[in-house]
């Protein structure tokens, strides 16, 4: 017997078949421990890991007399007729299917195991983007594949032709189609914007003029999702997108603003916004944001109620908030210390012929100001890096 083994062994076809069977026995071994699985609330705990033994023992001695069987090991009287037994059983429409059902659990688990495995920079960028954008798309399609392949071929197990039924599949999938115009073009549009890389998971972005607004956490060929502030999810068909305003695509802007009164000495004001951006520009904590140098606008708007001055800071993309509000922080305590009031609510009421102006001031403490001693370079909490709400409210 040790002979034949010996001589068997050297055939490459011996071998392909020992890894096919091997292969099969795998997947019914998992096929059963996800059925197994299944019952695990209904099955008491000893009982259940018996079972789990059981099955266990059951596939490797099937596997081991259906190697026999392709060993062609005769001289091994009680596994070489188990194998042949197991094989012919196999043969027939209910062993097939098993098998089909089998392989595609282990199709469908590797392809989430091998996906779960491609994980994107840490860092922010078009390539982290697009990295989680086709490797959602990539694996839904694969298991979609995975789907049709294997009931193909369980159809043709149970001995449904399948060629027919999908010529019949087709022609009524094209009546379909007419009515099914929007999903098509849902399809369409899904790919063209992956494959212009209009925008990805991860992105922040803001549908139709600011009809919805959030960050994008899943996309694919038929809809996009966006998770809002507040938690929300909406999920918009690509179809009816018309535009697109990303936020977070290549660069982003801060806007930085400060009002100051009609009272205010401007270039005083100036200079302390200078001081501020240049300030932040050049902290370590904060420096590596940047893109470019902050660009001073200067004043650029004379309104009711005070005089705006604005900056400008170019970043990274999606740091624009966590910087702005920082930027908010430090200039209310820079212009404080300068003694530069913001402005504060000013009406005017006209009573009869003469005009009575009514000022909302507030008593002035005594002794020190304490808004003079902030310590404006250490922020006391960490600032988040969340967008700030008003962003879904713009167009």
């Amino acid at each position: 017997m040790l002979d034949g083994l010996i001589f068997q062994l050297q055939k490459p076809q011996v071998w392909l078949g020992l890894g096919l069977t091997l292969l099969v026995a795998y997947a019914l071994y998992r096929f059963g421990r996800v059925v197994l699985r299944v019952l695990e609330p209904y099955v008491r705990r000893p009982l259940l890991t018996g079972l789990k033994w059981l099955w266990l023992l059951t596939v490797a001695v099937s596997w081991l007399a259906v190697a026999t069987h392709v060993v062609y090991l005769p001289d091994v009287p009680v596994l070489f007729d188990l194998g042949q037994d197991i094989v012919q059983g196999f043969r027939n429409s209910a062993g097939q299917v098993l098998v089909i059902l089998a392989l595609a659990l282990i199709a469908w688990n590797l392809i989430g195991a091998l996906s779960g495995r491609i994980v994107a920079e840490e860092e922010f960028n078009r390539r982290s983007v697009r990295v989680q954008t086709l490797k959602g798309v990539v694996e839904s399609t694969l298991k979609a594949v995975v789907v049709i392949i294997s009931l193909i071929a369980g159809l043709q197990a149970l001995g449904v032709d399948a060629s027919s039924l999908l010529a019949g599949v087709s022609v009524f999938g094209l009546a379909v189609g007419f009515g099914a115009q929007s999903l098509i073009k849902d399809v369409f549009t899904g790919f063209f914007i992956l494959l212009e890389d209009q925008y990805g998971v991860g992105d922040v972005i803001t549908i139709n003029n600011g009809g919805l607004s959030g960050g994008v956490e899943r996309l694919n060929l038929r809809v996009t999702a966006l998770r809002a502030l507040d938690g929300t999810l909406h999920i918009i068909p690509n179809g009816q997108i018309q535009t697109v305003s990303v936020s977070s695509k290549d660069w982003s802007r801060v806007v930085a603003e400060v009002a100051v009164t009609y009272a205010a000495n401007i270039n005083e004001a100036l200079r302390v916004l200078e001081a501020v951006s240049k300030e932040l520009y050049a902290d370590p904590e904060w420096s590596h944001y940047f893109l470019e140098e902050p660009e001073m606008q200067g004043v650029t708007q004379l309104a009711p109620d005070g005089v705006t001055l604005r900056s400008l800071f170019k970043v990274q993309p999606k740091s624009q908030y966590a910087i702005g509000r920082e930027f908010n922080r430090r200039i209310k305590i820079a212009m404080d210390q300068a003694g530069i009031e913001i402005p504060f609510p000013q009406r005017t009421i006209t009573l009869g012929g003469a005009p009575i102006e009514i000022k909302l001031t507030r008593e002035e403490l005594e002794g020190r100001d304490s808004r003079r001693d902030q310590d404006r370079t250490h922020a006391p909490v960490r600032t988040g890096t969340t967008r700030d709400p008003e962003e879904e409210l713009q167009p």
